[in-house]
């Protein structure tokens, strides 16, 4: 009992990694990313060798990218150190976050070669970003005439569907139940973003951990 006057310390939540779940089954198909799929799923019947897809953050870009490298053994080309190393000849690149590489000639001019490389195999490329790529602040017009060329799908906003059933999933891939009421609560109070889903989990989930808490609506009503 503390007999002191002064309240007891709360928890430090410690940041423990949670599984984040990429496999295909995983990925729910919704109107706001069909045309995605669609797309990856035509591979490697494409019309050129490389594919663009964009949107807003934490939108399932990285979770596409995925499937489709694990579909494709694609090569993911993470630094100009490892668009440097085509040794083992890889079928497929995938790029995520693609626009790490442009605004910068040396690495565009990476960029532009690799292209040009899978282009002239007849192989193929996916690159994945937060906007479309006309609006690449690029210095290399080669380079930027071939990818406004490419084929791009968007991602769009979520609708309640998809809501729903990301919100379980963020909440999954840390090994947490919530009852469906929890994510009813939430669907009106938020943004109607992945974004937003993405930090109303994490901000959850730490409330819970230092509070010792389970994650019941009224735990996200006092967050709120």
């Amino acid at each position: 009992m503390n007999t002191s006057g002064q309240r007891p310390p709360e928890q430090i939540p410690f940041a423990l990694e949670h599984r984040g779940a990429h496999e295909r089954e995983d990925f729910w198909v919704s109107d706001c990313n069909r045309d995605a799929v669609a797309w990856l799923d035509k591979y490697p019947d494409w019309p050129g060798c490389a594919v663009v897809i964009y949107g807003p953050p934490a939108s399932g870009k990285t979770h596409l990218c995925k499937v489709w490298q694990k579909k494709s053994g694609a090569m993911a080309m993470d630094s100009v150190e490892s668009m440097q190393d085509l040794r083992c000849n890889p079928a497929a690149i995938v790029i995520d976050d693609a626009l790490r590489f442009i605004g910068d000639r040396e690495k565009e001019e990476y960029l532009f070669h690799l292209y040009n490389f899978i282009q002239g195999q007849g192989f193929h490329m996916l690159l994945a970003a937060s906007m479309p790529v006309a609006q690449w602040p690029f210095v290399l017009p080669d380079l930027k005439s071939r990818l406004v060329a490419a084929p791009a799908v968007a991602i769009g906003s979520p609708d309640d569907e998809l809501m729903t059933i990301v919100l379980a999933k963020l909440f999954s891939d840390r090994q947490i139940f919530v009852p469906q009421g929890v994510i009813s609560f939430i669907l009106p109070r938020i943004e109607r973003s992945f974004a937003a889903m993405r930090h109303i989990v994490d901000e959850i989930d730490r409330r819970a951990l230092r509070e010792k808490r389970p994650v019941t609506v009224p735990l996200v009503r006092d967050l709120l």
